[in-house]
């Protein structure tokens, strides 16, 4: 008798694999669902934890075609939320927690969703705001259900409820909603359906020498959950099995030395800003990092010198760092890897900027001029578009942003970029972030480096004078010296912004909010660049 094909569809994932061999989960905390069930699940707990949550979800009047709001802080249960409702037909869309109360109610103004599943804060801070977030007849969940929340229902009062028969939608229909950044506005809702998602998924599980997943691997993750890239790195692990998964909602430092000294990995990943974050841990506490043999970063630009920190404290004879750059639209788009010694040996070089090859098979670029879309030379900068199987679906609710971004069958990315004749692409702006004869990502690049007192830099390109550098420091003060000679060699910049790095508007994904930097450091919206595909 052949083996069932394993399921594309995240709603139908965990059935799939409850009877069969997994990884032990171990988290850093339990799960914001089930706050009574402990930090360690098997497969067949988590399949049951996901079908439960399909029925109580069910109760509080979600059906097959509804639309779920998932709004809660980062952890991976926001993952079994959506399977649980994928798994009964409706369409979950995730959502950080980090997001302003106005921004969540446009938001929901597009979504109009049946249910929304919030955490209490959220929901309190929407009250406090005068924002009202649920249309008529929307239901809302509150799932800690320890505020007096007006029109609520506590997640703990659903249960009880049956576990409903599995009603899928089909693999070419919206599986899943995401969202984008919110850099430069409110973010739009990005439509994936099983079948662009999958295209994800085989990458993911391609055993690729060095870089995949091994019997014997402590696999942990700190990353936005909320994001699609979380949604295969999870499914992947039912299928490469690794000893065990470490699930880091939290990147809080002393957090996150408590739960690594307790399960050491052999596998990182996290966000370039978490990584950046714990920068100083691999020198006060490096036997966290002494087995580690691969670190991963995706959604942003990663610095050398964060790399180079990480991978400095492993004592494996080959480690690698590995990057992935793509979009929520598009998956990811291109691989590099970075080996120990060419990180070592690159110390003033932002190699990170190249972001490597497209995926064989799966991905094609080419970089074109902004204005004629016509390709450019090797070598010239311009607009990095990318074909991909794996492109989504569209915007919920906008159609014509998503027209907009698809030029003859090529998705604009918005980046600036640079097509090497060896194949692989340099990242060197955002569009909207461009600074005229320089890289904003690899001024930011040098200037971390440089400067060993600081945590973060970003450079503001100003139409109205010189670059403008944000920068925060451990310290909280910034060296003039040092300062004078990082910046020696460099383009002109104005006088540096100290601030803390908390004051930093961040996203879910823990990027810095440009946009929302730029009005709080310079009161104005005014750049190079037009934004127009962003």
């Amino acid at each position: 008798m052949a083996k069932p094909k394993r399921p594309k569809n995240i709603g139908a994932h965990f059935d799939h694999f409850a009877d069969r061999p997994g990884p032990i989960w171990h988290l850093d905390r339990p799960f914001d669902i089930a706050p009574d069930r402990g930090k360690a699940y098997d497969h067949t707990g988590i399949a049951r934890l996901v079908a439960e949550m399909s029925g109580r979800l069910a109760e509080a009047g979600l059906g097959r075609g509804d639309r779920l709001a998932i709004i809660k802080h980062n952890h991976m249960d926001v993952l079994l939320l959506a399977a649980a409702a994928a798994r009964i037909g409706a369409l979950p869309a995730m959502i950080t927690s980090t997001f302003a109360p106005d921004i969540l109610g446009k938001m929901m103004e597009r979504l109009e969703p049946k249910v929304i599943i919030a955490a209490d804060s959220v929901l309190a801070a929407a009250a406090e705001s005068g924002v009202t977030l649920a249309g008529p007849g929307t239901r809302v969940v509150a799932i800690e259900g320890e505020k007096d929340l007006d029109g609520t229902v506590r997640l703990a009062d659903l249960d009880g409820a049956g576990v409903p028969v599995p009603d899928l939608r089909p693999d070419a229909e919206p599986m899943l909603l995401t969202h984008t950044s919110g850099t430069t506005g409110v973010p739009k809702f990005v439509m994936h359906s099983a079948d662009t998602i999958g295209v994800y998924g085989v990458m993911e599980t391609i055993r690729i020498p060095f870089l995949s997943t091994r019997p014997d691997d402590t696999m942990a993750s700190c990353i936005a959950f909320v994001h699609s890239r979380a949604l295969t790195w999870l499914m992947a692990q039912s299928v490469l099995i690794p000893s065990k998964v470490v699930v880091m909602g939290g990147s809080d430092p002393e957090t996150v030395v408590e739960t690594l000294s307790r399960n050491r990995p052999t596998t990182l990943e996290a966000c370039p800003n978490i990584f950046q974050r714990w920068e100083r841990l691999p020198k006060t506490h490096p036997q966290l990092f002494t087995d580690v043999r691969s670190f991963i970063s995706t959604f942003d630009a990663i610095h050398p010198s964060t790399v180079r920190t990480f991978l400095a404290a492993t004592r494996r004879r080959r480690p690698v760092w590995a990057q992935s750059w793509g979009q929520s639209e598009i998956g990811p788009a291109t691989l590099a890897a970075y080996s120990k010694r060419k990180a070592m040996r690159s110390e003033g070089e932002a190699f990170t900027n190249n972001v490597g090859r497209p995926i064989p098979f799966v991905t094609k670029i080419k970089v074109v001029d902004a204005e004629t879309r016509k390709p450019v030379r090797r070598g010239e900068r311009g607009i990095v578009l990318v074909k991909t199987k794996g492109l989504c679906l569209g915007y919920l609710g906008e159609p014509d942003r998503h027209r907009e971004k698809l030029w003859d069958g090529w998705w604009n990315t918005g980046d600036v970029g640079v097509h090497r004749r060896t194949g692989s692409v340099e990242v060197l702006d955002r569009e909207i972030d461009v600074i005229p004869g320089a890289s904003g990502i690899e001024l930011e690049s040098l200037l971390l480096e440089r400067l060993e007192d600081a945590t973060e830099v970003i450079v503001l390109g100003d139409p109205n004078g010189a670059p403008v550098p944000v920068v925060s420091t451990h310290s909280g003060t910034l060296d003039r010296d040092a300062w004078q000679r990082a910046t020696a060699d460099l383009p002109a910049l104005a006088e540096p912004r100290v601030i803390d790095w908390n004051d930093f508007p961040r996203t879910g994904t823990w990027k810095v909010r440009r946009f929302d930097l730029r009005q709080k450091v310079l009161q104005s919206q005014d750049t190079y660049g037009t934004g127009r595909w962003t």
